[in-house]
């Protein structure tokens, strides 16, 4: 393995999600890396046809731009009954949280089929921007005809797990990161991580 970088103690995380950075310092916390977050102004266009696609383009990008290692992830809805919409488009499928989720209960309307999966790809970059880890996870669930909860973000008021009873948005935090399809992704992430932290120290 030949890695150009130094050292691997502080990794962009390539989102302006608020929400989705915050899961993510929490999720790595115990790691050592310091998390910093992607600059305002930096802006990647997610031209991907996957999930994965996109995490490696953000990656890459965001890396090569703050000449920084950066962590990236695309993450997003899919809902069978829809076909697998909104999938990658999940963040531009209305202007706000509560456009996104009234347009999913419109286009399901009664239809009895709510199954739906959360998936997130996350993709890890060098500083000049070769793609070093990825890792996909998934969670599955039911699409509710109402939003239940106020916790999280994004589609997690319509998102029911039924192993928990309760939609994501009624999940506490520290169950919702043992679960989540961003928690399977990290959790498959992790060794890797500490992996490469090993290679470059040696």
């Amino acid at each position: 393995m030949t890695i150009k970088a130094t050292t691997l103690k502080k990794l962009v995380i390539a989102s302006g999600n608020h929400g989705k950075v915050a899961e993510f310092r929490e999720y790595l916390a115990d790691l050592g890396f310091e998390l910093l977050p992607k600059p305002d102004e930096l802006d990647v266009e997610e031209t991907g046809e996957t999930f994965l696609a996109n995490a490696h383009l953000k990656a890459s990008q965001v890396a090569i731009a703050t000449g920084e290692w950066a962590l990236a992830d695309d993450s997003g809805l899919e809902v069978m009954a829809l076909g697998g919409a909104p999938g990658v488009f999940s963040a531009r499928y209305g202007s706000s949280d509560r456009d996104r989720i009234n347009r999913i209960l419109q286009e399901l309307d009664d239809n009895p089929n709510r199954e739906a999966q959360f998936v997130c790809a996350i993709a890890v970059a060098t500083p000049d921007g070769n793609i070093i880890a990825e890792a996909i996870g998934v969670c599955k669930g039911e699409i509710l005809h109402v939003p239940q909860g106020d916790n999280g973000f994004g589609y997690d008021p319509i998102f029911f797990v039924p192993e928990q009873g309760k939609s994501f948005g009624e999940m506490p935090s520290y169950i919702k990161a043992q679960i989540s399809h961003r928690a399977i992704a990290l959790n498959i992430l992790r060794p890797k991580l500490k992996d490469l932290q090993l290679a470059i120290q040696h």
